[in-house]
C-alpha cells in the first residue's frame, strides 16, 4: 500500500480577490491518521475540504496526496472519497445501486462490484436495507450508506463534511463510536470537518482548530484540552468550556477582578510562571474539574474565592454549578453530593496546578 499521506502548504482561497476566507494554511494529516478540522461556522474548515476534494479552485498554495502535487487534477483522479452532511443519495435508486454507482462508471467488472458492495454492507451492517430506497430508511441509516459508497471505492484518503450534523444526539454518540471503529477496520486516512468540539475530541487521533480563516492549534485532544496555547481555544475546547476570569496581579500576589476589587490571593507556586506580569492584565485559565467546595490535598497550590451561586444543572453524576465573583462568572463541575443552590454564597476552592494564564493583550498563553 502506497503511504496516502495529505500535505497542505500555504494554502489560500479567495471568492472576490480581496479577502481570504482562507488563509495561508499548512498542515500535514500522516498515512493513516484520523484527522478533525473544527471550529466556529464561516472558519473556512469546509472549504479547505472541499479543496482537497478538487470542489473548489485554490486561490495560492499546493496540495499533495501521496506526494503528488493535485491542484490541477480532477476531483474524480485524486482517489479520495467525500461523505456529506445531506447524504446525497439518488432517491430513485436502491441502496444497492447507489452503493455500486460509482463503481458502474469506472467500468469495474460485475463480480468486484457486487464483492465490495457486500463487503461493505456487511461492515456498516446495512445487508438487509440493500434493496430498499433511500426514503424508505431513517437519517442514520441513510448516512451508513452514503458512508458504504464511500468505502466501495477503497479510495486512498476519506473526506466527511459534517457527516452527523442531520442525526439526533443519541444516534450521533452511537455513530461516532462506529466511525472510530471503521477507520480501525479500514486502516485509512481520514479528514473529518465538525463545529462539535466534543465529536472533534472524541473522533481526532489530532484536532485542526480554526477560526476566520486561520490555524489556532494543532495537537492531539488532551493537548489542546491541557494546553491551550491562546484564549480562543481556551474556550472552544471542553464542555463546559474553561473558566477564563480577567483580572490583574497587584502587589502580594492579590488578584484583583474586573471591577478592581480583590479577588483572591495567588499562591506562591505559580508565581514564576508570572514573573514580570505584575500590574497587568491577564486571564486566568481553570476547568471546571479544578474547582472544589473543599481544600484539595494540594492546598499550597490553591487560592480561595467567595462567589454567589447563580445556577445549578442536575446532570446525575455531576453537578455544574454557576457562580459569580465580582464581575467575573465561573463554572465549578462538583459531587452530586454538593448542597449548592442558587441564591447561595460560597467558598470555592481553585486548584491552579492544572491553571494556564493568559496575556490579555496578545491572547496567548503565558
Amino acid at each position: 500500500m502506497a503511504m496516502a499521506g495529505v500535505k497542505i502548504q500555504h494554502i489560500r482561497k479567495s471568492y472576490d480577490g480581496k479577502t481570504d476566507v482562507v488563509k495561508e494554511v499548512s498542515f500535514e494529516v500522516y498515512d493513516k491518521e484520523f484527522v478533525v478540522l473544527v471550529g466556529p461556522s464561516g472558519c473556512g474548515k469546509s472549504t479547505i475540504l472541499r479543496m482537497i476534494a478538487g470542489l473548489e479552485t485554490i486561490t495560492g498554495g499546493d496540495i499533495l496526496i501521496e506526494n503528488l502535487r493535485v491542484n490541477d487534477l480532477l476531483p474524480k483522479d485524486r482517489d479520495i472519497a467525500m461523505v456529506f452532511q445531506n447524504y446525497a443519495l439518488y432517491p430513485h435508486m436502491t441502496v444497492y445501486q447507489n452503493m455500486a454507482f460509482g463503481l458502474k462508471i469506472k467500468k469495474m467488472n460485475k463480480k468486484e462490484i457486487d464483492k465490495r458492495v457486500r463487503e461493505a454492507a456487511a461492515i456498516l451492517e446495512i445487508t438487509h436495507l440493500l434493496e430498499r430506497r433511500p426514503g424508505e430508511m431513517s437519517g442514520g441509516q441513510r448516512q451508513r450508506v452514503a458512508i458504504g459508497r464511500a468505502i466501495v471505492r477503497k479510495p486512498k484518503v476519506f473526506l466527511f463534511d459534517e457527516p452527523l450534523s442531520n442525526l439526533d444526539a443519541k444516534l450521533r454518540v452511537q455513530m461516532r463510536i462506529e466511525l472510530q471503529n471503521l477507520h480501525r477496520r479500514l486502516n485509512s486516512t481520514m479528514i473529518y470537518v465538525t463545529h462539535d468540539q466534543t465529536e472533534a475530541m472524541t473522533l481526532g487521533e489530532r484536532i485542526i482548530v480554526l477560526k476566520d480563516g486561520n490555524i489556532m492549534q494543532i495537537g492531539t485532544p488532551m493537548e489542546l484540552y491541557d494546553h491551550p496555547q491562546n484564549l480562543f481555544v481556551a474556550g472552544f475546547i471542553g464542555s463546559p468550556p474553561m473558566n477564563l476570569i480577567y483580572g490583574r496581579i497587584e502587589s502580594g500576589n492579590m488578584f484583583t477582578g474586573k471591577n478592581r476589587k480583590a479577588l483572591m490571593q495567588l499562591p506562591e507556586s505559580v508565581m514564576p510562571v508570572l514573573k514580570g506580569y505584575e500590574g497587568r492584565d491577564i486571564y486566568l485559565g481553570i476547568r471546571p474539574e479544578n474547582i472544589t467546595e473543599t481544600v484539595p490535598e494540594n492546598a499550597a497550590d490553591c487560592c480561595a474565592v467567595q462567589v454567589s451561586v447563580t445556577g445549578v444543572e442536575h446532570l446525575g453524576s455531576e453537578i455544574l454549578v454557576y457562580a459569580a465573583a465580582d464581575g467575573t462568572s465561573l463554572i465549578a463541575r462538583l459531587s452530586p453530593a454538593s448542597r449548592l443552590i442558587p441564591g447561595s454564597t460560597a467558598t470555592l476552592f481553585l486548584n491552579l496546578r492544572n491553571a494556564v494564564f493568559f496575556d490579555a493583550a496578545t491572547e496567548k498563553a503565558i
